[in-house]
Order: C-alpha cells, then sequence, then structure tokens
C-alpha cells in the first residue's frame, strides 16, 4: 500500500511546481513579500487546473517560517508539519454543505491559531453551499479575525452568490496549455521510468482538455501493464482519435472515396468516440488546411470557403443534438454535403447557405463587394402567440433590467434548482443560465432550439415555484444563446442610438393562459393536501 497515484506524488509543493498559471502566482508571490495577506481569496477554474494544490502551497507558504521566492521553504518546522497542521483545515462543500458546519467555523475562528501565524480554511466546491449556509459564511468574511484566511475553490464561479464574490480576491484559473502538460508529463515519465512513445503522450495531454490531474491519472492508468505505452492504447482505452485517422478523413473527402468514409464513421461509432472531441480534432483540421489554402498558392486541397462553411456546419451540429437524435449521424450526413460526387449541391440546405463544391483551390477574379454567406441556423417554427409573447417579454425584461436584479435572481437560482419539484422540467432548465432580469421579467437561456421550446411550455410551472419559494411575483422567457446574443446587441445599439424601451402589457390571452396553468397547479396543491395522493385526479 505504499504505492501513490501519479497525481498525488506529483501534487505540486512550491509555487514553481505549479504549472501554468503564471500570472496567478506572481501575484501570490508578490503579496507573500510585501507581507499583503487578504482575509480571503477565491480561486476558480476548470478541473485539474491547480485551485486546491495553490491554495495548499499559499496555506504553507504564510505559515512558512522562512518564506523563500518559491514560497514554502519545505525544511520549517511548520513546513514539515502541514499534513497535520490543526491550523489548516481543509472542507469538501460538496458534502459539507449545510449551514451547521458553517457556523462551527464561526465558532472555531474567534480561537487563535495553536501552532501558526494564521488560521487557514480551504472551503473546496464552494458553490456547493446551501442558501443559508453562504449567509452565515457571508456574516464571517465581512469582519474575520486577522489571525484568519479564508481560500474557496470552486469550478462553477456562476454559482457563487456575487455578495461572497465582493468580499474576496478573485483568481481565475485557466486550462493548461498542450505544450505545459507535455513538459510535465516528459518530466514525470523520466522520473518514473515509464515507456511511453511521443505521439502517445501528445495524446493523452490532448484528451486530458487543459487538466494537469486528468493527464497524469490517464497515465498512471495506462502504464500500470508495465509494457511501452503507444498511440494505439491511448485510443483504444479513452476513446480518442489520432492524428492520422483525421488526416485519412480528410483525405476521403478530398478524393471522394464515400465508402471508407463510411466504414471510419462506423468505426468512431462503435468505439464510443466522444463526439464532441472528433468534432473538435475535425476543426482543428479544418483550421489547418484553411491556414494552408491562403498560404500556398500551389494548395491542392478543399478551397477556403467551402473549409469555412464545414467548419460552421460541424459546429453547430451541438444545437441540434438531444438524446433522440444519434450525432453521428449529423456529422456523417455534414461531411458528406462536402463530397465532390456527381450531383450538384442542392441550392437550399438546412443550414440556408450555397455550399461551394469541394474542388482545389484555383485563382478568380476579384468580385464587387460582394459578401461572404455567413452561416445561419434555422430554429423549428413556434407559435404565432408565443413569439408575440417572446417579444413582448424582451422588451418588458429591458425596461427595467439592472444588475443588481441579474445578481440577485442568480443567488437563488442553485437554490430553485435544488429544490424543484417537477423531475421533468428540472431537466430542461438544469443547464440554462440567467442572461437578464428585472423586477417583473426573468430571461433564461439554453443553447439548444428543441429545449427552449420545451421550457417555453413550462413557463407557468416555472414562475409559479420560483415565486412561492421566494416570495417573488417574476415572468419568465426563455431563448436560445444566439437568439440572447442578437437581442442583446440590439439593446445595445438602442442604448447608443437612445431609444428608449417602453413597458408593453400583455394580452388577456396570454396572460389568462399562464394564470390557468397557475391556478390549476394551486388546485392540485390544495387537493393533495386534503385528500389522499394516490386517489385524486385533476382534469
Amino acid at each position: 500500500m505504499d504505492y501513490k497515484v501519479l497525481y498525488r506524488k506529483y501534487r505540486p509543493t512550491d509555487f514553481s511546481s505549479i504549472i501554468g498559471q503564471d500570472y496567478m502566482i506572481s501575484i501570490l508571490r508578490n503579496s507573500i513579500k510585501n507581507n499583503k495577506i487578504s482575509h480571503a481569496y477565491i480561486f476558480s477554474g476548470p478541473r485539474g487546473t491547480g485551485k486546491t494544490s495553490t491554495a495548499k502551497v499559499f496555506a504553507k507558504a504564510i505559515n512558512c517560517l522562512n518564506p523563500t521566492e518559491n514560497g514554502p521553504c519545505l525544511n520549517c518546522e511548520s513546513c514539515k508539519s502541514f499534513q497535520e497542521n490543526a491550523d489548516i483545515i481543509e472542507i469538501d462543500a460538496a458534502s459539507n454543505n449545510g449551514v451547521d458546519e458553517i457556523r462551527e467555523i464561526i465558532n472555531n475562528i474567534k480561537l487563535a491559531p495553536a501552532y501558526s501565524k494564521y488560521k487557514v480554511y480551504i472551503i473546496d466546491e464552494v458553490h456547493m453551499l446551501s442558501t443559508s449556509a453562504f449567509n452565515a459564511l457571508l456574516l464571517t468574511l465581512e469582519e474575520p479575525p486577522k489571525h484568519v484566511v479564508f481560500i474557496l475553490a470552486t469550478t462553477n464561479i456562476e454559482a457563487v452568490p456575487i455578495t461572497i464574490l465582493s468580499r474576496c480576491q478573485r483568481f481565475d484559473f485557466h486550462k493548461i496549455s498542450l505544450k505545459d502538460i507535455i513538459k510535465r508529463l516528459e518530466y514525470v515519465v523520466q522520473s518514473e521510468n515509464i515507456n511511453i512513445t511521443k505521439d502517445a503522450l501528445e495524446e493523452i495531454a490532448y484528451i486530458s482538455d487543459g487538466g494537469m490531474r486528468d493527464a497524469l491519472s490517464i497515465l498512471d492508468q495506462l502504464s500500470s501493464n508495465n509494457k511501452e505505452v503507444t498511440i494505439n492504447e491511448v485510443i483504444a482505452h479513452f476513446g480518442s482519435v489520432s492524428n492520422k485517422q483525421i488526416n485519412d478523413l480528410y483525405n476521403n473527402i478530398l478524393n471522394n472515396k464515400v465508402n471508407d468514409f463510411v466504414s471510419m464513421m462506423d468505426n468512431f461509432k462503435n468505439l464510443a468516440i466522444d463526439y464532441k472531441l472528433l468534432i473538435k480534432k475535425i476543426l482543428e483540421k479544418i483550421e489547418t488546411e484553411a491556414i494552408k489554402s491562403k498560404k500556398d498558392s500551389n494548395y491542392q486541397g478543399l478551397a477556403y470557403e467551402t473549409l469555412k462553411d464545414m467548419a460552421f456546419a460541424l459546429a453547430s451540429i451541438s444545437n441540434y443534438v438531444n438524446i433522440n437524435i444519434n450525432p453521428y449521424l449529423l456529422i456523417q450526413i455534414t461531411l458528406l454535403n462536402y463530397f465532390p460526387g456527381n450531383n450538384p449541391t442542392p441550392k437550399e440546405t438546412t443550414s440556408k447557405l450555397e455550399t461551394p463544391q469541394p474542388v482545389a483551390n484555383k485563382i478568380e477574379l476579384p468580385q464587387e463587394n460582394i459578401p461572404s454567406p455567413q452561416p445561419k441556423v434555422t430554429s423549428p417554427p413556434i407559435d404565432k402567440k408565443l413569439a408575440e409573447l417572446i417579444e413582448i417579454r424582451i422588451n418588458n425584461c429591458f425596461c427595467g433590467a439592472t444588475k443588481e436584479n441579474l445578481q440577485q435572481v442568480r443567488s437563488y437560482w442553485p437554490d430553485f434548482i435544488a429544490s424543484f419539484s417537477d423531475k421533468k422540467v428540472l431537466n430542461l432548465i438544469i443547464d440554462s443560465n440567467i442572461a437578464a432580469a428585472s423586477d417583473k421579467i426573468i430571461i433564461i437561456t439554453n443553447p439548444i432550439d428543441g429545449t427552449v421550446n420545451l421550457i417555453n411550455k413550462e413557463l407557468a410551472k416555472i414562475g409559479l415555484e420560483f415565486n412561492e419559494k421566494f416570495n417573488t411575483s417574476y415572468k419568465f422567457i426563455a431563448l436560445t444563446d444566439r437568439t440572447w446574443q442578437q437581442e442583446r446587441q440590439k439593446y445595445i445599439n438602442n442604448l447608443k442610438n437612445k431609444i428608449a424601451y417602453t413597458y408593453i402589457e400583455e394580452t388577456p390571452e396570454e396572460k389568462s393562459k399562464e394564470e390557468q396553468a397557475s391556478s390549476i397547479d394551486n388546485i392540485e396543491k390544495v387537493a393533495l393536501d386534503i385528500f389522499d395522493k394516490d386517489k385524486i385526479e385533476i382534469e
């Protein structure tokens, strides 16, 4: 049991061993050097990017008896006893998210550190705290004792109330670059005498998607059999796609090899390759080819316009994927559209673009101000009355939208999601975001058109439960991310042009539809309070 997994064995011990976060580390170094230690910090960013490791190194450094340029000296009594130090308290908010845990912190912070200069509380996944726990923590962050430092870490900064954020120094950790991950993996491979090919190492770095911990975990798993780790093993075990396969896929399109292309797509599907990873790698190949087409006058690949259209078509696929549609079907149909073939490309496609034939670049005469076709993704048709309601509520939201309203609603949202009763509707709104809010209207957004349409059919239920929970009187409307960006830009343009928004009354038909639904929900609630819920049916 002496074996320690690689991501734990090579966890950073000082600032010099923290990878890919140079800017944040330089600020923390200077704060120690100048003895300007804040009472609260919040580290946000994707998983595996060094948030908790940095928090531990910083906690060790501010209590070190002989701090150095790299933070802790690692040799003094404080550094050596860090793991057993009672003044360093780590809390996982995912499993300790109640108000009682925070109250216990409040009671303990009054006590001076037993062994150290600072008592440090590291709260991981802080966004998981309940609303009442956040409120209790807020009081503590307001005026903590001088000997206490809070370090909060989160992968979902949007779920942390603004009142908490405003009392912390914020550090945004970014995905670690491919180059930095490869460099670190090479160091680990050399230290551990792991036999691995260069392309396999690069593929591990690629599929780790900016997370050092994930990269080390993958390397650890693949190297356990003491054999040489090759690119094929990485692909077989982790559903990846090699650069060679992507090149072959592109060449099949270029050379009109439909059968080989279909066989490759079937193979990807059978291996359960993550479709998002496949699209990402194809887009990177398209980018490479597009740059070549502009730099090399003798380039013999697909024309730049074709590559551009292909990129937009692939990028739009995620808007149509849901649990009922196989993403590989969409990818395959999209790419088949760019095979030369013998039939002319239809003038009207699902994206309403006139798709150029994928032929090699040729010299073209200059044209007079003819704009390139812009990708446009059509949304499913919606009910006329609903379309009118959407326009009215967007307008009415912009009439009184404020940052304070938005922050307030966003602070309510996690608690609302956690307690929402209808699981079917919950599945629709759980991945949605709050985009804007006035004192009357809340706009929520979702990237998928179909999901937005389904949400808009449940507005009454969402509004009723939200308003009952928080004693408010909001009305909701849902938009796609794309529509929201358009409306937001329109709003900005109107402000610049001093075009004012005026409140519009909703029509009686639209109001009565929601009120009727709300009334039914209230009838059900009252009836269930009086009768046996298994023996009642509302018609």
